[in-house]
């Protein structure tokens, strides 16, 4: 057991692990709240799902396999992409360049022609601004359709993992691993995937932001015996080397987004309330975030300012008594 600021730990070594509970409901309605909150909301989108094939011919995968054994069969076939967490620009990285192209509407540009970009909800600056004339839609209460052409040019490499079982002189069986990275594309000729989209932009004369244009994707990738053949598709080397032929999908999920930064109301239960891990030195800490301002949270917060209000209008009402007996009667 390991105790950490009040958490306790089953086992110091555990891979894995649970995220603390955030938000807590009691289940009465009388502590949800509607809240303004500034956001970006999404006007329209589209999803898609794209695949690229990439064949392999006598790939090599280390390390070797031991002297004395022989290889019965593949227990299992592993794909994942590659990526140096020490090297963003590491060419092996499975790279993905997305190119959009929109017709029926414009990218808003600087003096040099280059887009502007504002932050989106990454915190980079991942959104374009886009620019068309909708008053004819406007004047329908519609929004205005927008077409787009996107092509992704695929690079780097993944890593795939063969799980084999073996057999030694004497019959016993062990399961054995072996890897190679996989060179998918080089940046002179990548994998390209092509698709066609079509969005429905709202209105750019009736609003104080400008549409913005959002697109992100996400790789994955499977693979297998190129003839699922194991006599066929890998070669045992006299040096215990494995050589395989390979059939990589390539799997790619994109969206593309319009989306208008509004204020909208929520229902809310609350700010989020962690349990602090407790220190043996300071009594009393900050908080991360200002208390709420509206006049039922300042009468919670500050039962005090209610008397302080009666009694300065009590005062009030006693001095302006006061001149009322001053005042003298006319005759």
């Amino acid at each position: 057991m390991s105790c950490f600021g009040g958490n306790i730990s089953p086992d110091l070594f555990q891979k894995c692990c649970n995220a603390n509970q955030l938000c807590e409901f009691s289940g009465n309605l009388r502590d949800v709240v509607t809240e303004p909150i500034f956001v970006q909301k999404v006007y329209d989108a589209v999803l898609f799902n794209l695949q690229g094939l990439k064949t392999v011919t006598g790939q090599c995968f280390s390390p070797a396999i031991p002297k004395g054994h022989r290889l019965k069969r593949v227990i299992d076939i592993r794909c994942k992409r590659f990526f140096n967490p020490l090297n963003v620009e590491d060419p092996r990285n499975l790279t993905l360049d997305v190119d959009t192209t929109i017709s029926g509407a414009t990218f808003i540009q600087d003096a040099q022609c280059d887009p502007i970009r504002v932050v989106g909800p990454d915190g980079t600056f991942s959104e374009k601004v886009l620019y068309v004339d909708t008053e004819d839609c406007d004047e329908k209460c519609k929004g205005t359709p927008i077409f787009g052409t996107q092509n992704i040019a695929i690079t780097g490499d993944v890593l795939v993992t063969l799980d084999l079982l073996l057999c030694d002189r004497c019959d016993h069986e062990v399961i054995f691993t072996v890897s190679a990275n996989v060179n998918i594309a080089e940046p002179s000729s990548p994998l390209v995937l092509t698709n066609f989209f079509e969005l429905c932009m709202p209105s750019t004369q009736n609003s104080a932001f400008l549409p913005r244009f959002s697109e992100f994707c996400n790789p994955a990738c499977e693979t297998r015996l190129a003839t699922n053949n194991i006599g066929r598709d890998i070669v045992l080397c006299p040096d215990g080397t494995i050589k395989a032929n390979l059939i990589i999908a390539l799997c790619v999920t994109c969206e593309k987004k319009i989306v208008v930064p509004v204020q909208i109301c929520v229902l809310s239960t609350g700010f989020v309330q962690l349990a602090p891990q407790v220190s043996a030195i300071c009594t009393t800490f900050p908080s991360l975030f200002p208390n709420q301002i509206k006049e039922s949270d300042t009468l919670e917060l500050c039962p005090e300012t209610r008397s302080d209000t009666d009694d300065r209008c009590d005062d009030i009402c006693d001095i302006c008594d006061d001149d009322n007996h001053r005042r003298p009667r006319r005759r």
